[in-house]
């Protein structure tokens, strides 16, 4: 069994191992950073640590989140910082069977190396994402850790 935070955005259910995830937090107003990617909304504070928070639907729809009283931030651990990625709702920790687990086509899977595998449940499918492969891939994640780096 793998254990893994599930999230909605848009119509579509993800989810993240929860291994990699610090917390679930409130929105909060980010603080705008400029010259950063158009998916960085902004930094907030968490825990005392600086967190670049994501525009996960920009990223992954190519338009902007619009915030609802169910949006979160899902807080996760990448190889050099945490990073917020804004959801439209946390759903659950869920528990994943491997043998529900289908990997990715090779050609899709090669354009998005973050998506791990799409969980095929009864009543829904949920794709997984390994949050440190997104954030990695991302243009511009090297200007994002530079800013916080300075910033600590």
């Amino acid at each position: 069994m793998n254990k893994f935070v599930v999230f909605q955005l848009e119509s579509e259910q993800y989810a993240v191992p929860v291994s990699y995830v610090i917390s679930i937090e409130k929105m909060a107003a980010p603080t705008v950073v400029p010259q950063m990617p158009d998916y960085v909304v902004g930094v907030v504070r968490i825990r005392g640590e600086l967190v670049p928070v994501l525009d996960t639907r920009t990223l992954l729809y190519g338009r902007p989140f619009e915030e609802t009283d169910k949006t979160r931030l899902v807080v996760t651990a990448t190889e050099d910082i945490s990073v917020a990625f804004i959801v439209d709702e946390a759903k659950e920790i869920l528990d994943i069977p491997e043998e529900s687990v289908k990997q990715v086509n090779m050609l899709a899977y090669r354009q998005t190396p973050y998506f791990i595998g799409i969980a095929s449940l009864p009543e829904r499918l949920i794709t997984l994402i390994d949050p440190n492969q997104l954030f990695e891939n991302l243009e511009g994640a090297q200007a994002i850790k530079e800013h916080i780096h300075s910033q600590q």
